[in-house]
């Protein structure tokens, strides 16, 4: 068996070692910081809102993604769909980089009114608001109501933790009964919340009436 011979590889010289220890170290701080950064970040809730059609869709739509810290309100979206084409995609979504949410399970729920033309609530059903270490969203639901017949039902759920709530803002413009397209609607300023046990439900039905209705939502704790 051949032997290899002590120092039949050339020496690295002290500055080239120096350098490999400042790349490992250097390295080796990025990686901490970021992970003790992520590990103490605060959840973010994210809304996701955009038009497929004429603009009837009025909010954060450019960029269509927006996500605010725990128990801070996302910025209002309006809904204002009616017999013009097109409608309203939107979506919810929770990042979770601390894993501060462990045990919640949140949904959202697009159904018709019972009675009312389903064909205005597309892509219908309960869908799961993703809770994840990066920024992500659950499935679209389609808004798209006009003059036919009913409304459609948004509620939102939350189950498997006490101590998380989420607050929802649904009021109309001024000047207007928001009674008529805003069903279930507090006044602005106003909300009702969602907790474990306790689901809130609110009633689109947006057409060419004057005015429209705004969403807001916010994550928060009770303690």
């Amino acid at each position: 068996m051949r032997k290899l011979k002590l120092g039949s590889r050339p020496a690295r010289s002290a500055a080239a070692l120096a350098v490999g220890i400042l790349m490992v170290t250097g390295l080796s701080a990025t990686s901490a910081g970021a992970a003790s950064s992520s590990a103490g970040a605060a959840p973010e809730l994210g809304v996701r809102f955009y038009p497929d059609g004429n603009g009837q869709c009025d909010g954060p739509t450019n960029p269509p993604e927006r996500w605010v810290g725990a128990a801070d309100w996302t910025t209002p979206i309006r809904l204002d769909t009616d017999n013009r084409a097109g409608g309203c995609q939107l979506a919810f979504g929770l990042y979770d980089p601390s894993n501060s949410l462990a045990g919640l399970t949140a949904t959202y729920t697009w159904e018709a009114e019972p009675g009312s033309d389903d064909t205005q609530c597309q892509n219908g059903g309960t869908k799961t608001i993703p809770i994840k270490p990066f920024k992500t969203f659950g499935d679209p639901i389609r808004v798209d109501t006009d003059g036919r017949a009913g409304w459609c039902n948004l509620t939102f759920t939350l189950a498997g933790r006490s101590d998380i709530v989420l607050d929802v803002q649904w009021y109309g413009d001024g000047g207007y009964d928001a009674s008529d397209q805003c069903k279930n609607y507090r006044p602005t300023g106003t909300w009702q919340t969602v907790y474990e046990g306790n689901s809130v439900t609110v009633g689109d039905d947006t057409d060419g009436r004057a005015g429209g209705c705004y969403l807001s939502l916010r994550l928060n704790r009770q303690f």
